[in-house]
């Protein structure tokens, strides 16, 4: 009934984009029914440090938005480029940058009217700009643990901390992978733009409305920092410290705007939030029913021991899968497998463990529907009357994910084999 339950569930998610909340729910409710799982051990399942790190990091990152900081930044980038070409290239990677702390979505939303701006006034589509944007989005959220949910669930798996993702156990870890990656990818991006040589067009900046969203991001880092350092084995330590700069946040702004409080809570991913606790709920299942196990040694017995196989079929596997249905429960499901066929290998679990976080976060620049940040892309584009197909935007996204993963992939065999 579980295998039978997730696999319905998944299916739906690669079909529909919406209610993807309910829908998981629905699906833990048919295991609560049937009794393959019991309340309890329901409840027991969902990781409440990674909703905390989920919820307060999305208030933060909202807020940081709100400010207008990140639109300022991306037109002072556009202000000092020599050409339309070396713009966009700035301002993808810019929003590359914010995504590695911010929600991906909110990061689209908000550099692609600058993108749309110079599309505009240089009487050009604006598909291969918004793609650009979407696409360095994604990647650059698997960089920090803060990034997007690939990232907490795997600090979630393996008890790694905010620290842990720039060095561990001695050796540099997935953010150096991502940026390096990134700034190679960069040089896709600029093939795809090189034929706009155009001056740069004039672009009015936006003003600041205020500096405290800032403030507070750049101490919910440091504090995340400190907390890893001094607290690694506190367990609810980081989600405690996202919530608390988010709940700071949520006060400053209710005092700022009238019903701020009414404002964030309607804004907040509810649909992604209730997502994750369902995912976890149904994974637990799947542990539960011996399904994990036997994926793991199904897989053990397809590589046959050897290492370089393992990597590589988990992490391409997820470029995939990824390429076509939402990350999260492809994620929570793929980790425990990763960390049990490394086991039977008697090898370190974190080479197979990085593989597919890096191949499930960046699969999704692959497709449209690959990941929330595309979907909205593709919708801003046909809303401007834009006439973008699924074929304009593998044209970019697929060797944009080919490159970025490669690299990343050959950056964590390296240190991590």
């Amino acid at each position: 009934m579980a295998g039978f339950t997730f696999l319905a569930v998944y299916l739906f998610l690669a079909i529909s984009h919406k209610y993807r909340g309910p829908a998981v729910w629905a699906g833990t409710l048919i295991l609560l029914i049937t009794g393959t799982l019991g309340p309890i051990s329901a409840f027991k399942s969902i990781n409440w440090n990674v909703m905390g790190i989920f919820g307060g990091t999305y208030l933060v990152a909202e807020l940081f938005i709100y400010s207008r900081v990140p639109a300022r930044l991306a037109d002072g980038l556009v202000a000092r480029s020599k050409n339309a070409a070396m713009a966009l290239v700035l301002v993808c990677g810019l929003s590359g940058l914010i995504s590695a702390f911010c929600e991906n979505v909110a990061t689209v939303m908000i550099v692609a009217p600058v993108a749309m701006v110079i599309a505009r006034r240089l009487k050009v589509s604006a598909i291969p700009f918004l793609v650009g944007i979407a696409v360095s989005s994604n990647l650059q959220g698997a960089a920090t643990l803060v990034g997007d949910p690939p990232s907490m669930l795997l600090a979630s798996y393996s008890g790694m901390t905010f620290n842990h993702f720039f060095f561990f156990q001695g050796k540099p870890c997935l953010f150096f992978a991502i940026e390096l990656a990134a700034a190679v990818s960069l040089i896709v991006l600029y093939i795809a733009f090189r034929k706009y040589r155009q001056p740069v067009p004039r672009i009015e900046r936006e003003p600041i409305l205020s500096m405290v969203p800032s403030w507070l991001l750049i101490g919910m880092v440091a504090a995340l920092a400190i907390v890893s350092f001094i607290f690694p084995d506190f367990e609810y330590g980081t989600g405690s410290v996202c919530m608390l700069f988010g709940a700071a946040g949520t006060i400053w702004f209710e005092t700022r705007v009238k019903k701020g409080t009414f404002s964030l809570i309607k804004k907040f991913d509810w649909d992604t939030f209730f997502l994750l606790m369902g995912i976890f709920v149904l994974v637990e299942a799947l542990r539960a029913t011996g399904i994990i196990a036997g994926l793991a040694s199904f897989l053990a017995q397809m590589t046959r021991g050897n290492t370089f196989l393992a990597y590589n079929v988990v992490t391409w596997t997820s470029v995939f899968f990824s390429a076509f249905v939402d990350n999260v429960p492809y994620v929570t499901a793929m980790l425990p497998v990763g960390g049990m066929l490394a086991a039977s290998m008697s090898i370190s679990p974190y080479l197979l463990l990085f593989g597919i976080v890096i191949g499930a976060s960046v699969g999704g620049n692959i497709t449209p529907i690959g990941a929330a940040a595309n979907i909205v892309a593709f919708g801003i584009l046909k809303k401007a009357g834009e006439n973008v197909t699924f074929g304009h935007f593998v044209k970019i996204g697929l060797p944009f994910t080919v490159v970025a993963v490669a690299v990343a992939y050959m950056f964590i065999w390296f240190f991590w084999r």
